[in-house]
């Protein structure tokens, strides 16, 4: 059974920062590629960040370019968002998601696993 477990949300004020992980259980293939998404109330899930395998290709929404990095660390099993400049618009659950094949991806169909989630809230 494949599961993600995201943690790292909090509370955080106006251009802090937070540091999101996902841990990812034993897959039975071994390469993946992996995403994070995220949903604030009342609207739709929405792409944010991907990472190929090799974390040699990474792309990221226009929303959130020059402020996050997307990163992961494979002997770990572990997939990362670093999270600067947070602001209000920012505030959402954020999903870490991952797909059966090495390629970063940037729609939600891609990918076969999601995670429960975590919480960001950002004040003003």
């Amino acid at each position: 059974q494949v599961q993600l477990v995201e943690s790292g949300g909090g509370l955080v004020q106006t251009g802090g920062s937070l540091r999101l992980s996902c841990a990812a259980s034993v897959f039975t293939f071994t390469t993946y590629g992996a995403g994070w998404f995220r949903q604030a109330p009342g609207k739709e899930r929405e792409f944010v960040a991907t990472i190929s395998w090799s974390a040699g290709i990474t792309y990221y929404a226009d929303s959130v370019k020059g402020r996050f990095t997307i990163s992961r660390d494979n002997a770990k099993n572990m997939v990362y968002l670093q999270m600067n400049s947070l602001n209000p618009e920012d505030t959402a659950v954020y999903f870490c998601a991952a797909r059966t094949i090495p390629n970063a991806g940037k729609f939600q169909y891609e990918y076969n696993y999601w995670g429960q989630g975590t919480q960001v809230t950002v004040s003003s």
